[in-house]
């Protein structure tokens, strides 16, 4: 499976910060660089990168870099912003897909998004649709994460920290694995290392439950079925 994880924008994109100065990149590239890594840990899964921490990469060029690689899944990530400039009360975590409402795309944006706001504990703004170039140009399954607002002074404040970066990144990948049933590489269960269980649950609600406790107070989680 081949999956392509974009950081919007870039460090020299116009406008893109938080009042005090943060830029929308630096939350970006970091959640896709945990993405990348967690994501390599699952069989038969690649995961290619659209943007550059050298230069801001035009959407078009994006969007063929991710038609050429024949990708199964686009994600965008992003970190969103309310008003010309300043603070306000805009907060919350939305996903996009594009106007036309691709099922699978709706379907895996709704996986997503619920993981995001569960895992995060923000407000859930749901699934919407856009006319985002990188949603229409794209031949493959599209979405659009914006993960937190820049310009509300609680979500900007988290969106600086490692734990809330790290989280992200770790729903992103969980609804990932979820829709599209991706298996651990065996090494990663069981070659090298020990293993803590925590708990074993008859019921997936139950489970999620607990992981998504774990996963807020620093642990790295992973959720595994077996007969």
């Amino acid at each position: 499976m081949k999956i392509v994880i974009d950081a919007g924008h870039g460090y020299q994109t116009p406008g893109k910060r938080s009042p005090d100065g943060m830029r929308e990149y630096e939350f970006n590239r970091v959640v896709a660089n945990y993405s990348k890594k967690m994501l390599e840990d699952y069989e038969e899964v690649e995961v290619f990168f659209t943007h550059s921490d050298d230069r801001d990469v035009p959407l078009k060029e994006r969007t063929i870099r991710a038609n050429q690689l024949n990708a199964d899944i686009f994600v965008s990530i992003h970190a969103n912003a309310l008003g010309a400039g300043g603070w306000n009360n805009g907060n919350g975590i939305e996903t996009f897909v594009y106007i036309s409402k691709p099922s699978e795309a709706c379907d895996v944006a709704k996986v997503i998004q619920n993981r995001l706001v569960d895992m995060t504990g923000r407000k859930n703004r749901g699934v919407k649709t856009a006319d985002f170039q990188v949603l229409r140009d794209t031949k493959m399954s599209s979405i659009l994460c914006e993960c937190g607002f820049m310009t509300d002074r609680k979500e900007a404040a988290l969106l600086k920290t490692d734990l809330y970066r790290k989280t992200c990144a770790e729903a992103i990948v969980i609804g990932l694995v979820d829709y599209y049933k991706l298996t651990l590489k065996t090494e990663k269960i069981v070659k090298g290392k020990w293993k803590v269980q925590v708990g074993a649950f008859t019921s997936k609600e139950n489970a999620d439950k607990l992981g998504i406790e774990l996963i807020q107070k620093g642990y790295k989680v992973f959720i595994v079925y077996e007969d």
